[in-house]
């Protein structure tokens, strides 16, 4: 989840009080002596300490792979959004919305979140859960933390998972996600974590790994804390006239219905783009010029703030649609 809008933010966030050491400056052994001391003095249990960070431990040398290796928009949208929502995703993602109906609601009434929505990034995420990563996410931080180019977000990153461990909402070997450290079914980061996991089922653990009260929770916390408006458009297919100013598209242009109704957008049918929101749209292209467009809303720039990508957020609304339209109308 929204692993690298994160990354980028915490280039920009202030650290923690521990000094940041590339590795080209320190040697592991020393400098994961100064974490050992970091976490104690953020108040990190010594028998976790010992545990999380023993002297044997060692950069994950698939985890500094990954990370050079990020890919940036190497497939088209087209692509993107078959292999995304594909039809197995779909059927299981409709089966979902049936089996779970009355918690979804529960859970939607109590976040004032869409349940649908819910589903929808289960499914893109982790495959409803079926795929949540297979890096133990305190070696994967560690080793991160250690490399340097990012060293302060990622430090920041792994002292609150320990504090997450040391509180007993997991276990640490059971703490497990992605390379980048995005953890458990909705793929919080662990700062995410801190701020929205929940305890829905009162149990005395926020369990986003197994729970799945726990996970739809957490998800619509997440989205309910960044502004989610219960009920209103995410986006709509739209048609531009030959006219239309192209240094008018984009996030960063918010217009009223009438701005866009007169500036000549339709939507599909034809019909003028209604005025039933309470948020000002955008005009985008997530495929690039040529392919479809859409006018999109506050709750489509929500799901960008979870993840900053207009591949995935116009994907999560095209799988909500979908998901909605078949067990909700």
């Amino acid at each position: 989840m929204k692993i690298f809008f994160l990354i980028l933010l915490g280039t920009v966030l202030l650290g923690l009080q521990v000094p940041a050491f590339p590795a080209a400056m320190q040697d592991f052994s020393s400098w994961l002596q100064d974490l050992r001391h970091a976490a104690i003095q953020y108040g990190i249990s010594q028998k976790l300490v010992d545990e999380a960070l023993p002297d044997t431990l060692v950069p994950d040398e698939r985890v500094l792979r990954l990370d050079s290796k990020q890919p940036e928009n190497t497939v088209s949208f087209e692509r993107y959004k078959k292999n995304t929502i594909a039809a197995v995703r779909l059927q299981t993602g409709r089966q979902y919305m049936r089996q779970y109906q009355s918690l979804l609601k529960r859970v939607g009434n109590l976040y004032r979140v869409d349940p649908q929505y819910i589903v929808a990034l289960w499914g893109i995420e982790t495959s409803f859960g079926q795929n949540v990563g297979g890096f133990e996410t305190i070696p994967a931080l560690t080793t991160l933390a250690y490399d340097g180019r990012r060293s302060e977000f990622f430090r920041r990153e792994l002292l609150i998972a320990l504090k997450i461990v040391d509180h007993g909402d997991i276990g640490l070997h059971a703490m497990k996600g992605s390379w980048a450290g995005a953890m458990g079914q909705c793929q919080f980061m662990p700062s995410s974590f801190e701020k929205y996991a929940q305890d829905y089922n009162k149990d005395g653990k926020r369990d986003i790994w197994n729970t799945r009260e726990d996970v739809f929770a957490s998800t619509a916390a997440y989205l309910s804390a960044e502004g989610w408006q219960r009920g209103q458009p995410f986006m709509r297919l739209v048609r531009l006239p030959k006219s239309f100013d192209n240094r008018m598209m984009g996030l960063n242009i918010q217009k009223s219905a009438r701005f866009w109704q007169d500036a000549g957008v339709r939507l599909a049918n034809g019909q003028r783009p209604p005025a039933d929101t309470c948020s000002l749209g955008s005009i985008i292209q997530p495929g690039g010029k040529g392919y479809k467009t859409y006018i999109v809303y506050n709750n489509y720039r929500i799901i960008m703030k979870w993840n900053y990508s207009t591949y995935f957020a116009t994907a999560v609304g095209l799988f909500a649609d979908q998901l909605k339209l078949n067990v909700y109308d």
